[in-house]
């Protein structure tokens, strides 16, 4: 689908929440890479996606319901056989629903398991005064404990995203840090740029978390990803 047919899907629902699976449609017609991720609605629809996609694979609960995944037991990582995604099918869902009982349910999503790599985080959201703001910093888990982010006003320029990657504390990580690969920063600036356009175009939008970013010495990709649309009144 495009970007218009989700979000208005989405509307029609009456959803302020897009599904990750959604998210990553919306970004990868923005230029994004993100990781093949699909909706499973039973246990051997996950099992077919699992098999198409190539194993291993990542289940994920699919609820808009249940924002952070991990807390509801909602995440099976590095899943190498049939075997594995039937176990992780149903104890994701007994989990899920023990868990957020009231939570609509729609399946798994199966995503591709790619290689870990330094993790950052891209994001929007809306100032009062300013309007749409960009964010990057330090991702995964860490982004709450160490708050290591940088902001700049849309739209971006290069030298905003140049800028904004190198004004944070963890760019030594990104440089390559005690004998890890230095992360591709061209491609960062790339995906800021990208995701400032896409922004700047879509007012309806109220707040973007693109979490984790796994970053690679020639490229980077999208792992997971949430968009809030605006209130309609």
């Amino acid at each position: 689908m495009t970007v218009n047919e989700i979000l208005s899907k989405a509307r029609k629902e009456k959803r302020t929440v897009l599904t990750e699976i959604e998210a990553k449609q919306i970004f990868k017609e923005a230029g994004l890479n993100c990781t093949d991720t699909r909706l499973a609605l039973s246990k051997d629809e996950a099992v077919s996606l699992s098999e198409e996609i190539g194993f291993p694979v990542v289940l994920k609960i699919s609820s808009v319901d249940i924002t952070h995944k991990s807390d509801a037991g909602g995440i099976k990582l590095n899943l190498t056989d049939k075997a594995a995604v039937e176990n992780a099918f149903d104890e994701i869902m007994a989990s899920a629903k023990d868990k957020f009982p009231d939570a609509d349910i729609e399946g798994v999503s199966v995503q591709s398991m790619v290689k870990p790599g330094i993790e950052i985080i891209m994001g929007m959201t809306k100032d009062a005064q300013f309007g749409p703001v960009i964010m990057f910093g330090v991702g995964g888990i860490l982004v709450e404990v160490l708050n290591d982010v940088a902001f700049r006003i849309v739209p971006l320029e290069r030298r905003d995203a140049s800028e904004m990657i190198k004004e944070i504390k963890g760019y030594k990580l990104l440089e390559g840090y005690r004998g890890h690969d230095p992360a591709d920063i061209p491609y960062l600036e790339d995906m800021l740029l990208k995701l400032s356009a896409f922004v700047d175009d879509t007012p309806e939008i109220k707040e973007i978390d693109v979490n984790p970013v796994f970053t690679y010495k020639d490229g980077a990709v999208v792992v997971d990803a949430r968009i809030m649309l605006e209130e309609v009144e």
